[in-house]
């Protein structure tokens, strides 16, 4: 049998796009003798559909897509997913189910048995677990469908009750072919590749596995698609961040050696990925909106250095707006850096000075300020002039505002609302400081791209006279890896402390944390590329009374 994986760039809800795509695929699979082609997840619709799956219309589309898809299906099979009813008493309304398509016609359904409801999913909002598992027969082979989660509870050591693949292993397939929309982040690649091996390896049969890829809103997916041999060895894996159909002739993969197996990055090449994965997103993001140019605030500094590379990689250099908007405490250098890296860009830039406007501010306020100490009111007065000139501009020309913030000051609090926590888009909002020096470093690895004084100089909002990030917080290289533990690892500030952190400065920023999460809720959507972004899945209340919110 000759099998194809057909990696794809969905978009939720574009059914007409989403169909050609898949039937091209059909056509050109057909011309490369393949007997089988596998689609992804859900990928009549597009994923995550979220709470378009409460549309009766939107699934009556669904179920139209996939039958348009069987009539080209007749000397080829296909494996899609999409929504399907529940037609039984009881229970959700829908299944997430994989559809078996050949002789023109759907031929059999499976359904997803292990419903994922945590971090970035909520699949139990919309769907019933499967309760049945079955096998397809097709050409002489007996192939076990599953959908993304199923094979994940390997062993019987993840959180559900039951193993569907341990079902299906009953009834002795010759393969397992699972549909996937696995999200990325930049070291879940390996994890997810082992588990394919450990499946292939528990059933001694070979494993084929389609991922999505492309961006939507803030999840992004790599595709990585991957094929086992019976022996858990890998076979191949399929080029990241772009689509892909390739394919797979399954006596070729039987007497397949292998492959070693990815590693977690680091380095270069874990920034690398960070790089590709947020070019994907941004282009995606915009060319699914259909907007078409991106403005930002350009300072002379990191983070809005790295967003402008970031965005004209995305977007060619004639669709990015750099806007200099040089205050009352802006340093010359900030200003020549700025202007050094739009030039090394070829980007649309211009100037607005804010004083004037601040100081018109300071007037209307002075008669209430007076007699007060000057300090946080009157530097977020700069930063929302800026803002209120950059919307302006985005308002007018239809241009999308891009925002500038890191991880780092998202966590802390360290921005100021409705100034520069503006924007359409949060595009390094998942990257901590110390990994937009990398990426830095790694964009200037064959050229001065970004100036090498905005690299080196120290980080300031400049909003006061010789004003520096340390004024407010610990260098990021400490701050960083506090913050990773409390915000990816999720542990107590007590279990930071015990690994040899500095108690005072754990509770510190534990406080700023739980005390910002206001902020963050009117945020952006943060382009995800970490395990545990600020954004999509991670839920906390903003008025809970916590252990160190109520210290002093």
């Amino acid at each position: 049998m000759r099998i194809a994986l057909a990696q794809i760039n969905f978009h939720v809800g574009n059914f007409s796009c989403n169909l050609n795509k898949m039937v091209q695929a059909v056509n050109d699979a057909r011309k490369q003798y393949a007997d089988l082609i596998v689609f992804s997840e859900l990928s009549v619709c597009g994923y995550p559909p979220r709470d378009l799956l409460y549309s009766d219309r939107f699934l009556a589309q669904c179920m139209d897509s996939v039958h348009q898809l069987a009539k080209a299906c007749t000397d080829i099979g296909a494996i899609v997913g999409g929504p399907s009813r529940n037609d039984k008493s009881g229970g959700k309304r829908l299944y997430n189910s994989a559809f078996f398509l050949h002789d023109g016609a759907i031929q059999q359904v499976c359904h997803k048995g292990l419903l994922p409801t945590y971090d970035v999913f909520n699949e139990y909002r919309y769907f019933e677990p499967a309760k049945e598992f079955n096998t397809v027969v097709f050409k002489g082979k007996r192939i076990a469908i599953t959908v993304c989660e199923d094979i994940w509870n390997i062993n019987g050591l993840g959180m559900y009750p039951v193993n569907p693949p341990d079902i299906l292993a009953l009834q002795n397939p010759d393969m397992i072919i699972n549909i996937s929309a696995s999200p990325f982040a930049w070291n879940h690649r390996p994890q997810r590749l082992q588990i394919l091996m450990e499946n292939a390896a528990k059933y001694k049969v070979p494993v084929f596995s389609t991922n999505l890829v492309g961006g939507q809103t803030d999840l992004l997916f790599d595709g990585a698609s991957a094929v086992c041999n019976a022996k858990g060895k890998l076979v191949d894996v399929m080029p990241a961040f772009e689509e892909s159909i390739r394919m797979y002739d399954i006596g070729e993969v039987l007497d397949h050696p292998g492959i070693e197996p990815h590693a977690v990055p680091s380095g270069p090449d874990k920034y690398r990925l960070m790089q590709q994965a947020l070019v994907m997103g941004i282009r995606d993001y915009f060319g699914k909106t259909g907007i078409k140019k991106a403005i930002l605030g350009l300072s002379g500094g990191l983070d809005s250095a790295l967003t402008l590379v970031l965005a004209v990689d995305a977007l060619g250099k004639e669709n990015v707006w750099a806007v200099l908007l040089p205050g009352p405490y802006s340093s010359d250098h900030s200003v020549t850096d700025a202007l050094q890296l739009a030039n090394n860009l070829g980007v649309q830039h211009i100037t607005i000075p804010i004083g004037d406007v601040v100081k018109s501010f300071d007037k209307s306020l002075e008669p209430y300020f007076a007699d007060t100490n000057g300090g946080i009111a009157e530097e977020n007065i700069q930063a929302r002039a800026r803002a209120v000139i950059l919307m302006g501009l985005s308002n007018k020309f239809g241009h999308m505002l891009l925002n500038t913030s890191n991880k780092s000051e998202a966590a802390v609090g360290y921005g100021t609302l409705y100034g520069d926590m503006c924007g359409g888009l949060a595009v390094i909002g998942d990257v901590y400081k110390t990994e937009a020096y990398g990426l830095a470093r790694l964009i200037n690895e064959k050229d001065e791209i970004i100036p090498d004084n905005t690299i080196v100089k120290p980080p300031s909002a400049e909003l006061k006279p010789d004003q520096k990030d340390t004024d407010s917080l610990p260098p990021y290289e400490i701050l960083d890896p506090i913050l990773f533990r409390l915000l990816e690892l999720q542990q107590d500030p007590s279990a930071i402390i015990a690994d040899g952190f500095d108690e005072q400065l754990v509770r510190k920023i534990a406080r700023m944390v739980f005390m910002n999460e206001y902020k963050r809720v009117q945020s952006p959507p943060i382009l995800r590329v970490s395990p545990k972004c600020l954004g999509i899945g991670r839920e906390m209340p903003i008025e809970a009374v916590n252990g160190e919110r109520s210290k002093p």
